[in-house]
């Protein structure tokens, strides 16, 4: 059966599908060890795992079986849906600043299809005008996807490829740019393009959300917005990560782009700028500056971009006890630098010492 018709499913899930024919989409009886189940089989996102069948049934919600539990199924019906985000023209407004929003992978924004379930991503301008009006007040868009990839996936080749798309934008004259990334390791990114796009001229906004759009108290909608006014808006011409301030919607924060962390797998007030201030607190109102001094936006194109980086860096975390061959064992496999997380202020045990003057 072609694997159009299991969109999602993978692993144990795809193989029970198989097994008995039943297509996404399609209505089926499905019988478990805790009872029978009637309704519509759903789609899945890339990163759900393999275990579950999701079915939407007569009531309206939707139930995860798992696969464990599955005796029998039988598709009764099928009828393949079509969906898609309402999608309106971009509205282009003269005097209003143009920004560019990178799509590295993951949603910063879609829309819930309470009819099928089905949690539909927005990425055109339309289609996130579509889906966040709001922004057609604050800037006119441009989008572009640079590659579709989990946040843990991101790495040196991808902050390159990154860093090389913010250059050749600067050079067209854009006002500002924002980047869509997943929120575990928007930090590392932001800390990257630092180092590689400096004297930046206009801001470079990263942005993400903590909890998906079709949840009642995602912060999508507002961290884009908030993200799109300071990249079109703001005078700070750095790196910066935007993302919820307090635990209310009352405002977002501007981070550093070196100076921030991700605190919390799941709280929305989860990015910190660490032993440091945020540059600036925004709402949809204003942008008031938190921080005095910072790199202020500028006419010119005199950017530096180094897209460049040295995979032969590693990080190690002493622990007590902590053994000199494993950091033996990254010099002789050619690491050129190692950063010590040490204890205290970097202490780490003696029995170290030789290997660190190696």
């Amino acid at each position: 059966m072609n694997n159009d018709i299991f969109q999602g499913y993978k692993g144990d899930a795809l193989a029970l599908l198989k097994k008995f024919k039943v297509r996404v989409w399609g209505t089926a009886v499905i019988e478990t060890t805790r009872g029978h189940f009637d309704g519509t089989v759903l789609p899945r996102a890339e990163n759900d795992d393999d275990q579950h069948i999701v079915l939407k049934i007569a009531t309206g919600y939707n139930i995860g079986l798992d696969v464990k539990t599955v005796k029998n199924m039988l598709e009764t019906g099928y009828k393949k849906a079509h969906y898609k985000i309402p999608e309106k023209e971009f509205p282009i407004t003269p005097g209003l600043p143009r920004v560019k929003l990178f799509g590295t992978g993951g949603t910063i924004a879609s829309r819930l299809d309470y009819r099928t379930g089905a949690v539909i991503p927005a990425f055109s301008p339309g289609e996130l005008y579509g889906a966040v009006p709001e922004l057609a007040d604050i800037c006119n868009l441009e989008t572009e996807k640079v590659f579709a990839v989990f946040s843990e996936n991101m790495g040196p080749k991808q902050y390159i490829a990154l860093a090389k798309a913010i250059g050749a934008e600067l050079d067209k004259g854009i006002a500002g740019i924002v980047i869509g990334h997943g929120t575990d390791t928007l930090h590392h990114t932001g800390a990257a393009l630092t180092f590689m796009c400096q004297n930046l001229p206009v801001p470079v906004v990263l942005v993400g959300s903590q909890r998906s759009s079709d949840r009642p108290s995602s912060d999508a909608a507002l961290n884009l917005m908030h993200a799109m006014k300071a990249a079109g808006h703001s005078d700070i011409a750095e790196v910066m990560v935007c993302m919820f301030g307090p635990t209310s919607d009352e405002y977002g924060l501007l981070h550093k782009g070196t100076r921030v962390r991700k605190m919390h797998s799941s709280y929305r007030s989860t990015f910190r700028t660490i032993g440091d201030t945020p540059l600036a607190r925004i709402s949809r109102k204003e942008i008031i500056p938190i921080k005095k001094h910072y790199n202020k936006r500028r006419a010119d194109k005199n950017v530096k971009i180094l897209p460049y980086f040295s995979e032969k860096v590693t990080m190690l975390y002493y622990y007590p006890g902590m053994h000199p061959d494993v950091l033996d064992a990254m010099i002789d496999k050619g690491y050129r630098g190692i950063i010590f997380v040490g204890t205290g202020l970097g202490h780490v045990n003696k029995e170290l010492y030789p290997a660190i003057e190696r």
